[in-house]
């Protein structure tokens, strides 16, 4: 969990912030009937919903090709627009948490949701092409992408 307090460290200093209740969380995961992956949680509980609208400038200093979240979504849009999402053309079996400024959004895969898990893959899905494709093998290294200088 050390790449998401660095993360917030660098980034979400002058940000107020307010941390999510488990069960609010739990909530959100018995609606699901999923186990949300344990750094997600980590990161709702200890620090709650990220607005960035600096990762674009952060992603351009690093000169890597990173897809660029701006918003991490309230609880109730994760369920809401999972289902809307998939309701418009997503793949089915995804589970979105945060979106891009361009209505992009970054995903868990349901599958990897069935157990309990430390961490799991970071997925994005391309709204404009309907498809969906791996961008991080774990959520501490997608947001740890974040970090490096």
């Amino acid at each position: 969990m050390q790449s998401i307090d660095r993360y917030m460290e660098n980034n979400c200093n002058e940000q107020a912030m307010t941390p999510i209740a488990n069960l609010d969380i739990a909530e959100l995961e018995d609606r699901l009937s999923v186990i949300l992956p344990d750094s997600y949680k980590y990161l709702l509980s200890n620090y709650g919903l990220l607005h960035t609208p600096n990762v674009m400038t952060k992603t351009c200093d690093l000169s890597v090709e990173l897809s660029q979240v701006q918003d991490f979504l309230s609880l109730e849009d994760v369920y809401s627009l999972s289902k809307l999402y998939e309701m418009s053309g997503m793949p089915k079996g995804h589970i979105v948490f945060a979106s891009d400024c361009k209505g992009n959004m970054f995903c868990f895969k349901l599958s990897d949701c069935e157990i309990e898990h430390t961490d799991v893959p970071v997925w994005f899905y391309e709204h404009e092409f309907h498809i969906v494709k791996k961008v991080s093998d774990s959520f501490c290294a997608w947001i740890g992408d974040f970090n490096k200088d």
